[in-house]
């Protein structure tokens, strides 16, 4: 399936930036962020004069060269090209790094004037806050008494707090430095270009947006599974659990741009308006329609407690009681230790009358239509439904369209979730970042299975999770695109 190349337009260079890393020694930053700024700068979306300033606690703090060398070490193991080059060069030069502890924020003042009057002018300040949660209050309210919140933006990674009292207290010290308009709640699902997708194929087309309600779909299914374990991050997951971790934090935000209504236009304003209204129409989360598992061994792992009851995997369903969806239920499903890494979102489309067909026409366990969008890097879409088997007999058979990010466009230059959010960032872009009423809203209605959690069930590592999920989604089927 192929189409029409589309035409190309410039985009948008951010204004001069001095961009700092909190956690520049952290995993994050030597995955993501720091290939990530190389690949922007590769493709001439970072601004035309800029300076990265490396920070982190005086205890880990490193030298300018050492930073430099790790950001070597970072691209060649992770990024897309290695660190060669002029482009290698120039983005190498804008590297430093300065130390910064709340007591004594010397070192990182420094650091930055160096970068803005290496820079010249008046260049704009981001901070990307890749620390830990219990460090949010501490970066903040020292960026605050130093004077280098000022006019500044910050992105502040996940997870949002860890329920509504903590995710209230976060949003009021953040709130008590930064104004709304410049935090950027970070979630590097929202920036795959799949997700931008979901708007074009649902807004751009009046084949589907007709079809997309209650009156058409019977059901709708967001699925999140990942074959690797905890990988060593016991102090993190023991005390956040994958509903936490995966669910208020990437499945939500993926229900409410699929479950949102058109909005005005494709701007932040409309966008996150409209996506806001799918959260205020949740119902509150059911325990009893919650599955909460955890994989065999996970108890073995080292830093985990012998009775844990954190669930390594969660499935519930999820209601929401509005005019385009009442009735309609949602089922989540993510885990660690899985059969299959997967990013997956599926519509189930209501059955017609099926009567002309005999039983036997129909074959056992067909599916019948469904639009599944994989979310997985760089994405595709596929349409299922029903056609008539070759031969004399009348007797149905599942078919299916496919459209690939891969076959039909190059996708060598596309942007990665992070590099996306970045550059949005910079740009002042909110389109694709969580506000603060949003996530408060989504604590809200998880309270009351934060207060009663069903125990865990267990199930083997490689599987699809515990055996009592079938009768959460009953009577229809858990599906993924290869998989019933």
């Amino acid at each position: 399936m192929t189409s029409r190349p589309r035409p190309e337009h410039p985009s948008a260079v951010p204004d001069d930036h001095v961009i700092v890393l909190f956690g520049a020694t952290g995993d994050l930053a030597r995955r993501k962020l720091l290939p990530g700024l190389f690949h922007l700068a590769q493709a001439g979306l970072l601004p035309a004069r800029y300076r990265i300033v490396g920070s982190a606690p005086a205890q880990v703090a490193l030298s300018g060269d050492e930073f430099r060398k790790r950001a070597r070490e970072a691209v060649a193991e992770f990024g897309r090209s290695g660190p060669q080059g002029r482009a290698w060069q120039e983005f190498e030069e804008s590297l430093s790094f300065g130390a910064a502890d709340p007591e004594d924020p010397e070192p990182l003042l420094e650091a930055v004037r160096d970068a803005g009057q290496a820079v010249g002018g008046s260049p704009r300040r981001l901070f990307h806050l890749a620390v830990p949660p219990k460090a949010f209050a501490s970066v903040v309210e020292m960026l605050g008494a130093t004077g280098l919140a000022e006019g500044a933006r910050i992105i502040v990674e996940k997870p949002f707090g860890t329920d509504l009292p903590s995710a209230q207290a976060l949003n009021a010290t953040i709130h008590s430095v930064f104004d709304e308009s410049r935090i950027f709640r970070i979630d590097h699902f929202l920036g795959k270009e799949s997700v931008d997708n979901v708007l074009a194929l649902r807004f751009a087309n009046g084949l589907l947006e007709p079809v997309w309600n209650r009156d058409h779909i019977s059901h709708v299914q967001i699925d999140v599974p990942e074959k690797i374990g905890i990988e060593g991050r016991a102090q993190f997951f023991e005390g956040t659990g994958t509903f936490r971790d995966m669910i208020v934090t990437h499945l939500f935000q993926l229900l409410g741009f699929v479950a949102m209504e058109p909005p005005t236009a494709l701007a932040a304003k409309p966008l996150r308006d409209e996506k806001e209204k799918v959260f205020q129409s949740m119902r509150p989360l059911n325990p009893a329609q919650v599955v909460r598992g955890q994989y065999a061994g996970y108890r073995d792992e080292p830093g985990v407690d012998p009775r844990s009851d954190t669930e390594t995997f969660v499935a519930l369903r999820v209601e929401l009681d509005n005019w385009r969806w009442a009735g309609v239920p949602f089922y989540l499903r993510s885990g660690k230790s899985l059969g299959e890494a997967r990013h997956v979102v599926t519509l189930a489309f209501r059955e017609p009358a099926l009567r002309m067909f005999p039983l036997a026409a129909r074959g056992h366990g067909t599916r019948s239509n469904e639009l599944v969008i994989d979310f997985d890097d760089p994405g595709r879409i596929a349409a299922r439904f029903l056609v008539k088997a070759p031969g004399p007999a009348m007797r149905l058979s599942e078919a299916e369209m496919v459209f690939s990010y891969a076959e039909s466009f190059n996708t060598r230059h596309a942007l990665e979730g992070y590099e996306r959010l970045i550059l949005d960032a910079m740009l002042g872009d909110q389109s694709l970042f969580t506000r603060s009423d949003g996530i408060e809203r989504l604590w809200e209605v998880s309270a009351p299975l934060l207060q009663n959690p069903p125990p865990v069930e267990p199930y083997a590592p490689g599987s699809w999770g515990p055996q009592s999920i079938n009768r959460l989604i009953a009577p229809h089927h858990w599906s993924l695109p290869d998989r019933r």
